[in-house]
């Protein structure tokens, strides 16, 4: 399964807000065996939004969008979202009604727009907040506040799902430079693949789906290279 990740805010560009939320989705994510091909941070902009949502879905087999959810002047998401798929925005009954039930809130007490959902999506209860999320077609859009957006995602983490992989990592203290044909070698004997990420050290990271092959490609790196103490 392929995932693209589509962070929203004005804030994250402009770099006011550390984007954890995309991190934190994408080793959720692998941790599921789900591959992330694209993360993208985009403005609060309609158009924006909608061109590079309805390209992702094309492309992919999900979309996860997190940010711009509510009902303040620059909360675009759903108008994004509804542009991409040709739906219009609607007032969710199921979210209003559970807001009611659950949140204390009558319609009154909501600022206009708070549960208007692009029409013929799934709500997604918002737990640790007020603005809901929502499924519709293969995008699902999170709200932004990480706790939110958090606590949201484990209720519908089981819909993520893919082939395990396994992660090893390796220390060197040989410069990256000096490592290439050993990690040609690696591609040549073993079904892996490998990183490199320099520091005070050198880290290796070797992953593969199987996890015999990754122990037989990391002994052979082990023996091979000159590794740091740890």
């Amino acid at each position: 399964m392929q995932v693209a990740i589509v962070t929203v805010g004005d804030e994250l560009l402009a770099g006011e807000t550390v984007n954890t939320n995309a991190a934190w989705l994408g080793a959720r994510l692998t941790e599921r065996g789900v591959t992330v091909p694209r993360v993208v941070t985009l403005p609060d902009r309609v158009d924006a939004l909608a061109r590079t949502i309805n390209e992702y879905r094309a492309a992919y087999d999900a979309v996860l969008v997190t940010g711009g959810l509510g009902p303040t002047h620059d909360d675009l998401t759903m108008e994004g979202v509804a542009a991409a798929v040709g739906r219009d925005l609607e007032a969710s009954e199921a979210a209003l009604a559970w807001l009611e039930e659950h949140g204390g809130y009558a319609a009154e007490d909501l600022a206009a727009g708070t549960v208007h959902l692009p029409a013929g999506a799934r709500v997604l209860h918002n737990e640790a907040g007020v603005a809901p999320g929502c499924v519709i077609e293969s995008i699902y859009v999170l709200p932004g506040v990480p706790e939110e957006m958090q606590a949201m995602f484990e209720r519908i983490e089981g819909e993520f799902a893919g082939e395990p992989r396994y992660v090893e990592s390796i220390v060197t203290t040989e410069p990256e430079s000096a490592l290439l044909g050993r990690f040609e070698a690696v591609h040549d004997r073993f079904d892996v693949e490998i990183g490199s990420y320099p520091g005070e050290d050198v880290r290796i990271r070797v992953e593969s789906t199987d996890e015999g092959e990754l122990m037989d490609a990391v002994g052979w790196l082990r023996d091979r290279v000159d590794l740091a103490d740890t």
